[in-house]
């Protein structure tokens, strides 16, 4: 039976996504806020809204028993995790199921396997999904991370076995270099993950990264709704994701797929999630498997027309999935863009301060996903994502002309944002080659800086000059401006050729 009420236990656009999923489905939804978003859009487009405490995560966000008691008091019967928080924390999904809670996501135990990298490579290994060669035992020492390393060829990379979004992870060349690089990836680890253990792999020289979205019910039916491309990364993390994957025919699609089904039947997974890959050439390998919802899965809805967050709520509910295989197709191509309040020029430095004014061009087959407005203040509590930009094309062509159009009118005012960056990310030549890999903004972007040289200062500048000019000549009545305030023929300012 489909649930009554459900509380998201997060914040932005995520929230904003899975309230209007619920409420298409008439389900009811329950929002939780920090005090620093007691404004933002998805507190005032839930049915109902709790604060939860401070804006520090700590204190609000990951704090478990808030959330719970949030979800108690106003009567759930579910919590939706989103992603990012307490997605992927097992303890959090157990003790929803313990409060007689339904977690709309995979059992605790999943989460658990899956969040242990060296544990989720070793049960792919049985399930016979390839794995890139490396070591994932428990000698940490040095001497034997120096043998293992010898073993599998320079150059390798170590990453935390506990980690995820770069850090802990540094990538060695030659064997001089091991001492350091461990002991500082471990002290890394131990800092942001409370576990200092650590893996070591062959590093792949010019990878593509290739992610398949998983859908599994509770009753062992399970489906690939195709691939994601996001090999377009900074520091590690995505920022440009597009479907379908250039670098894929249809039979290394069809064998991906396959293997990816394979690794969610193997730790019994259910719910929507995520089995991504290493690409190098022909060859894929296993990464890991994302236990939650994806950032970038609309360019999955935009090319299959399947709403993932709906089934990710019918699935939590007992539903079995009326899907086969055989009924997903894809069609067009999907790009999507991650707008952050982050500075390019500054090593993609976090923007912060209050959004002035928030424009997004509309046209056909242009999706906008925010939790943002004019008015709000960007902190520098959160991730500093905005939105994410959606677009749907025929071709690949056609997505990247329209990607291109709607970033050269988007409009954020207030804060630094990466428009201009992806800009030119998606415009480069290469990337309309196709010839991406997860070096691509290292390879090409390095030192970045923004074409456009004209201050804001100057354009805000001539603005009140114009303004002022023309307040002047209305004062002095200025004939038709007196009679005509809007007449652009009478105002003389530095936005009229000839002007002063």
């Amino acid at each position: 039976m489909m649930f009554k009420k459900v509380l998201i236990a997060n914040r932005g656009e995520i929230a904003v996504r899975i309230i209007h999923a619920c409420q298409e489905m008439g389900v009811s939804t329950v929002a939780v806020y920090s005090t620093a978003d007691e404004k933002a859009p998805h507190v005032h487009l839930a049915d109902e809204s709790v604060c939860i405490g401070e804006p520090t995560p700590a204190e609000s966000y990951l704090n478990m028993d808030k959330v719970l008691k949030a979800a108690k008091d106003t009567g759930a019967d579910a919590i939706h995790p989103g992603y990012g928080f307490l997605s992927e924390n097992a303890d959090f999904a157990r003790r929803c199921w313990e409060a007689n809670m339904v977690f709309i996501g995979p059992p605790a135990e999943v989460i658990t396997l899956m969040g242990d990298k060296i544990a989720a490579k070793k049960t792919m290994e049985k399930a016979h999904v390839p794995i890139i060669p490396g070591y994932h035992g428990d000698d940490q020492s040095l001497e034997n991370f120096k043998a293992q390393a010898k073993k599998i060829g320079y150059p390798v990379i170590i990453k935390a076995a506990a980690g995820g979004g770069g850090k802990g992870m540094r990538i060695i060349r030659e064997e001089e270099d091991m001492e350091e690089s461990l002991e500082s990836s471990k002290r890394e680890s131990l800092s942001a993950f409370g576990n200092d253990t650590m893996f070591i792999e062959k590093y792949l020289e010019e990878p593509r990264h290739i992610e398949f979205q998983i859908l599994a019910d509770e009753q062992g039916h399970t489906i690939h709704l195709f691939e994601r491309e996001c090999s377009i990364q900074r520091r590690h993390q995505k920022i440009v994701e597009e479907t379908p994957s250039v670098a894929l025919t249809s039979e290394l699609r069809a064998e991906m797929g396959k293997a990816a089904v394979q690794a969610a039947e193997a730790v019994k997974y259910t719910n929507a999630g995520t089995v991504e890959f290493m690409l190098s050439g022909s060859q894929y390998y296993f990464m890991e498997m994302n236990t939650r919802l994806q950032v970038e899965h609309p360019i999955t809805e935009a090319t299959t027309g399947i709403d993932l967050a709906k089934w990710q709520l019918r699935i939590a509910s007992g539903e079995k999935l009326t899907l086969s295989q055989e009924d997903v197709h894809q069609r067009g191509h999907s790009i999507e863009c991650r707008i952050y309040a982050e500075d390019p020029e500054k090593g993609f430095l976090p923007s912060t301060g209050v959004i002035q004014r928030m424009e997004v061009p509309q046209g056909v087959n242009i999706r906008h996903d925010t939790g943002i407005e004019s008015g709000l203040e960007i902190t520098p509590y959160y991730d500093p994502m905005l939105a994410k930009l959606i677009v749907y094309g025929e071709s690949r062509d056609d997505a990247i002309g329209k990607m291109v159009w709607t970033l050269s009118n988007y409009v954020t005012m207030g804060v630094t944002t990466n428009v201009a960056f992806l800009k030119e990310v998606i415009a480069h030549p290469e990337f309309r080659k196709g010839n991406i890999t997860t070096h691509f903004i290292d390879d090409y972007f390095q030192n970045w800086k923004h074409a456009e040289e004209i201050p804001v200062e100057a354009i805000m500048a001539a603005s009140i000059y114009d303004l002022l000019h023309y307040t002047i000549q209305k004062e002095r009545g200025g004939g038709e401006a007196h009679r005509d305030p809007y007449s652009p023929w009478k105002r003389s300012g530095k936005w009229r050729m000839g002007g002063e």
